[in-house]
């Protein structure tokens, strides 16, 4: 028997103690509260409080719009629950419910951004409920009801949305409402159903069934064709019995009684009720590829293994992680108040919940990224019967959805704050997410406007496929692949990947350039101990000899590789056909991206024990490479002392070499020999007031290879940080090495910063 594979759907295994050690270790629970201006010095504390905070109290006084400029109110959720419905585990009060709300506060500011408050409301009594949050606004910019039970959650939310200015969402309703809609809407399109004649099924008249019913109706779903279900069966036209104002909405015309009944040749059921609701007759009742959203937690309606042992042909979605299609609500509200924020919206209506639905179906559709790869340990999911809906952990998900929900605002007038160049908006909401995203975007402005061909050398590589495709997709040029085109695209096509027209492939024991690229190596080479064949070998065999040959004759831009071979290798590679620029020095650098601030550091890939002379090179380039990428360089020179002590052999050659810099009269601030943290500190700085640097260094030059890998690699790992790189330096043409087993997304980067010419 073939060993059962990871389908990157296992549950999570923890028991009770280790969940309450999770929450009470350290600081007990999951939030706190961070200043975002600096609380360092009496003049600090004069301006964020008293007298300074005088300025914009005034100000928000003459003009309230301006709290969203002088105060959190435009970036701050609260979330809020009085714990009567707290997610299946019922009605245990407010207090009880606090973990969970700390939780949603949290996923708010890991997937959006957005900073949360959960305020739980000690009252089961509607009147004091919307009394307790109705004055709230003022120090919010939206609401986000949770667990709080139906029918009260009802009359809650539509009162607090006409007495409040700003978004009041109840994501129990809406959320599943929204996340199963997009997933339906995928459902259909690969069933060939028209959403206009397909019959659907809810069993379930709570918050979320009735939500996701007035959601597929909006959508295009024939009322006279979507049946709901409750406790006491169909809810149809002139039933009495347990109905309400909101059940009788949704009554229809219809002789069926039961939800057996209802389901007879039904399209699609949609499940918010109890386990076992759906039983597999009921099931083998529906109309051919029966579409099952089986949503009940914890346990579904029914299992997707009774529900594919009684119809293969179904799609099955539910609300568990441990399934395909999971109905996952953080897919939406965080996405979905993030782009209302960013409009200032009054309220969030039904066509922004479309606009969410339709971008998170779409991009469900797209291929996926290796973040989402590795999220299923590597089987890479694909749209299909399993792959509805996007991943929760899509990277992309942060610049798809807000925009779409912030246009809909926009378009439907409840925006107070038109975004201008939406282009420019998507590209700040992947820096909320992605530190890399903020200092990229520009670098890939600027490569659209001068398209490159860029050569990538292991073409044959799927993730490098991926990347290839990606680096067209954006805009950012043509892409050459190096490898025989039978194992591209065979690669692709096991990958799903649709090559079409979008790249070229390049053999390169079968291209016309060979002779070619083979006669300028041995030009090269010659003198150092290679015959012609030795040359025509290389190029014949090795991709990145082939590669940089291309780069060298003009015949590509620009070049990345590495995803096979470690950095040192590639680099050998590579320097056998590419020679430095004239005059400068070959460096590594890396650039570190943590708390807001882009560091470069170096050398971190080249020279293992410079000498003084060296250090002042390094510094030179390393300062190039920051002017590059739009810093004013600021250039320390790190040791382990700091100016004078304590003493030491490196520490000499840290000062000899700002002696050099001196000599050379270079157009860069620098100073040293210091530590990183007074050259990373401004108080610590201050220590040392002939200290040339004005502010903190954003370059910094370490006395070794070793302890510049290892500090960043470090920071990496332990520190939170993003580290670029090595980025090669000081070459004669545009070439990047990536790191071995980089992902797609990486490979792209590393692609657009040597289109950029990030190194010259």
């Amino acid at each position: 028997m073939a060993d059962k594979k990871p389908s990157g759907h296992e549950r999570p295994v923890f028991t009770d103690k280790e969940a309450l050690l999770f929450h009470s270790r350290g600081r007990p629970g999951k939030l706190e509260i961070v200043a975002t201006k600096p609380m360092a010095t009496q003049r600090d504390l004069s301006l964020a409080y008293s007298p300074g905070v005088a300025a914009p109290v005034l100000a928000i006084a003459r003009d309230p719009s301006t709290a969203y400029d002088y105060t959190a109110k435009g970036n701050m959720v609260a979330v809020i629950t009085n714990g009567t419905a707290i997610l299946g585990l019922g009605d245990l009060g407010a207090l009880a419910a606090k973990p969970v709300m700390e939780g949603k506060a949290a996923l708010f500011k890991r997937f959006a951004d957005i900073d949360s408050i959960d305020l739980e409301v000690d009252t089961r009594d509607i009147e004091e409920f919307i009394a307790a949050v109705r004055y709230l606004g003022p120090s919010f910019g939206g609401i986000n009801l949770e667990d709080i039970k139906a029918p009260e959650c009802f009359i809650i939310e539509e009162r607090l949305r006409e007495v409040m200015d700003i978004p009041v969402f109840h994501d129990d309703q809406h959320g599943t409402a929204i996340i199963s809609a997009a997933g339906l809407l995928n459902a259909l399109a690969l069933t060939g159903r028209d959403i206009k004649e397909a019959r659907l099924v809810c069993n379930g008249a709570g918050a979320a069934g009735l939500a996701c019913l007035d959601l597929a109706k909006a959508l295009g779903f024939n009322p006279a064709h979507v049946t709901l279900c409750d406790t006491k069966g169909v809810v149809y036209r002139g039933r009495s019995e347990g109905m309400n104002q909101w059940k009788s909405a949704h009554a229809v015309e219809t002789k069926a009684r039961t939800l057996a009944e209802a389901l007879e040749g039904a399209d699609v059921f949609y499940g918010l009720s109890v386990k076992g609701a759906l039983t597999p007759a009921m099931l083998r009742g529906m109309a051919k590829d029966p579409i099952v959203f089986a949503m009940a937690n914890p346990d579904p309606e029914i299992s997707p293994e009774e529900a594919r042992e009684a119809r293969p042909d179904a799609i099955v979605a539910t609300g568990r992680s441990d399934y395909p299609n999971q109905i996952n609500n953080v897919l939406g509200f965080p996405y979905i108040f993030r782009g209302a924020l960013d409009v200032r919206a009054k309220t969030i209506n039904m066509e922004m919940k479309i606009a969410a639905t339709k971008a998170l179906a779409q991009l469900a559709r797209e291929d996926v990224p290796d973040e989402v790869a590795s999220a299923y340990r590597g089987a890479r999911p694909r749209f299909g019967r399993d792959y509805l809906i996007p991943a929760p952990f899509d990277p992309r998900l942060i610049s798809v959805v807000p925009p779409a929900v912030a246009k809909a605002a926009m378009d439907s007038g409840v925006a107070r704050r038109p975004i201008v160049d939406m282009k420019s908006y998507r590209g700040e909401l992947s820096a909320r997410r992605d530190p890399v995203a903020a200092l990229m975007q520009t670098i890939f402005d600027r490569v659209r406007s001068e398209p490159k061909r860029v050569v990538f050398a292991e073409g044959e590589e799927e993730q490098v496929i991926r990347a290839a495709l990606a680096f067209v997709n954006e805009g950012l040029g043509r892409a050459i692949l190096v490898g025989r085109e039978n194992r591209v695209v065979e690669t692709a096509a096991a990958a799903g990947l649709e090559l079409g027209d979008k790249l070229e492939i390049h053999n390169a024991k079968l291209s016309s350039r060979n002779a070619d690229y083979a006669q300028l190596l041995y030009a090269r080479l010659q003198r150092k101990g290679y015959l012609f064949r030795d040359c025509q070998r290389l190029i014949n065999n090795d991709r990145n000899h082939f590669a940089a040959a291309m780069v060298a004759k003009g015949d590509a831009d620009a070049m990345v590789t590495g995803v096979t071979r470690n950095f040192s290798s590639a680099l050998e590679d590579v320097r056998r056909v590419v020679d430095p620029k004239a005059g400068r020095r070959l460096i590594g650098a890396s650039l570190v991206l943590a708390n807001g601030r882009v560091v470069v550091v170096a050398d971190t890939a080249i020279t293992e024990m410079p000498e003084a002379s060296d250090l002042a090179e390094i510094a030179i380039e390393a300062a190039r490479l920051a002017k590059r990428i739009g810093l004013e360089p600021r250039v320390a020179m790190l040791a382990f002392s700091t100016f004078g002590y304590p003493p030491g052999e490196r520490t000499a050659r840290v000062n000899e070499a700002v002696k050099i810099l001196d000599q050379r009269k270079v157009d860069f601030a620098y100073d040293g020999e210091m530590g990183a943290d007074i050259a990373l500190n401004r108080q610590l700085m201050a220590a040392y007031p002939f200290c040339r640097l004005k502010d903190t260094a954003n370059v910094l030059v370490m006395p070794a290879f070793h302890s510049a890998a290892i500090s960043t690699k470090m920071l990496q790992e332990l520190g939170g940080a993003t580290v670029l790189g090595p980025l090669v330096v000081g070459l004669d043409k545009p070439i990047q090495i990536v790191q071995l087993g980089t992902t797609a997304s990486e490979i792209v980067n590393m692609a657009a910063l040597a289109a950029f010419g990030v190194g010259g």
